[in-house]
Parts: structure tokens; sequence; C-alpha cells
């Protein structure tokens, strides 16, 4: 399922499409200001659709600030200002298509979809990606691609880079009992002559981000990540 990110202050508006939007199926976060689309940025969905106009940061702050963070991730531009100077703009900040209000909301659906399509795929393609790009540490699903670990219900969860990588490292190795020093090359590599006690920490860290996380301790040797 797609996940779309709509930033749009006029209530309504928001409303309507949001709802064309799901009933495509997609997953649809939507956004009144663009002050909580910024925070939101960290969790990578699939494609922004932003208002020009916002209040607090606008549209092409925003844009700037989500192509840094993810510079390949499409982005529609929708706004009721002169159309010729904002698809200039949008273009040369990194949006990937411009509509002019106003527009019927089956035009929007129908551009999404074939934004989607370009960047992504078919159905059958964007399936196969994502099966190869997530791991699934029940109830937890890592996006390797975008360095992302989030719950059943989608919440994002905030990890360090090692912490990061260290869930990785266990998700690709479950059901497998792994020693501290397996986990130390795997994570901070060979070169690394410090304390193997970095491990401990590190996974009392992520043990109390993902308390769910269903990694065991195996007391004089190391970890086992259950394997679903």
């Amino acid at each position: 399922m797609y996940r779309i990110f709509l930033v749009e202050d006029e209530e309504h508006l928001n409303g309507v499409l949001s709802a064309y939007l799901e009933s495509e199926g997609w997953q649809v976060r939507s956004f009144q200001n663009g002050g909580e689309g910024r925070q939101a940025i960290g969790e990578r969905p699939d494609l922004w659709i932003l208002d020009i106009m916002l209040p607090g940061i606008d549209g092409y702050q925003l844009l700037r600030e989500i192509k840094a963070d993810q510079p390949r991730l499409p982005v529609i531009f929708i706004s009721a200002r002169d159309a010729d100077i904002d698809r200039v703009v949008g273009l040369e900040l990194g949006s990937d298509d411009y509509m002019a209000k106003p527009f019927l909301p089956r035009e929007l659906v129908i551009r999404t979809r074939k934004l989607l399509e370009r960047v992504y795929g078919d159905g059958r393609q964007e399936a196969e990606a994502r099966g190869r790009a997530q791991l699934l540490v029940p109830p937890y699903i890592v996006d390797e691609d975008g360095r992302t670990v989030r719950t059943e219900k989608g919440k994002a969860v905030d990890l360090t880079s090692k912490e990061f990588d260290l869930i990785v490292y266990f998700g690709r190795h479950a059901g497998q009992l792994l020693d501290r020093e397996q986990v130390l090359a795997g994570v901070w590599g060979s070169d690394y002559y410090g304390s193997d006690r970095v491990v401990d920490d590190l996974v009392r860290r992520l043990r109390r981000k993902l308390p769910q996380l269903r990694l065991e301790t195996v007391y004089g040797y190391g970890y086992r990540l259950v394997k679903a």
C-alpha cells in the first residue's frame, strides 16, 4: 500500500482530496500547515502532495527540506497562484508534477497514480521491490532503503544510525545464535578494536525503543532474535 502525505491548509479541500486518494486504496496522512508537514519528513512516505501557499512554512521551503532528506522522493505541487511562475520554481526545486487550482479531485488521483507507476512501477513490481527492501521483525517493519522502522500501525520509531544497523543485522540473522564478536563485526566492522560491551549497551537502547522486540539474551554467549 502506497503512503501519501498531503499538505493543504484549506480544510474542506484537504478532506475532499484525502477521501479521493484513500478511495484508491492508498494510505493518506494529511496536514494543514507546513510546520506539521516538516515534522513528518523523516517518516518518508511514497509521495508528497504540497500546496504552495501554507501558513508558517510555505510549500517551497517544505519541498527543499523533503528533497534534502530524500532527493528521489516524488512530489506534486498544487497552487492557486501564478501558474507559470510556480510551475517553473517548483520544477527547479525538484517537484515532479504541478497542478493549478481549481482542479477536479479525480484529476489529482490520475496524476498521482501515473507518478507512482513511473517512479515505483506497477503494483507487482512495487511489492517485489518492497519485499527485498523490507525486513519483517515482528511486530516491527524495517525499511532498509529508507532506513526507517515502523510499528504494525505505521508509527515511525526514531533510531540512531547504529541502532538501525543493529536491528537490520539481527533481522538478517533471525533465529541464529550470535555471540558478541559476531555482532560487533557485523555492525561496527571487523576493524573495530573497542570492547564488545558496546553491543550490550546498544541492545539495551534498542530494547528500550522497541519494547516488543523478541530478542533473547543467551547468558554467557550473546543474543538471538526469535524467528517469525
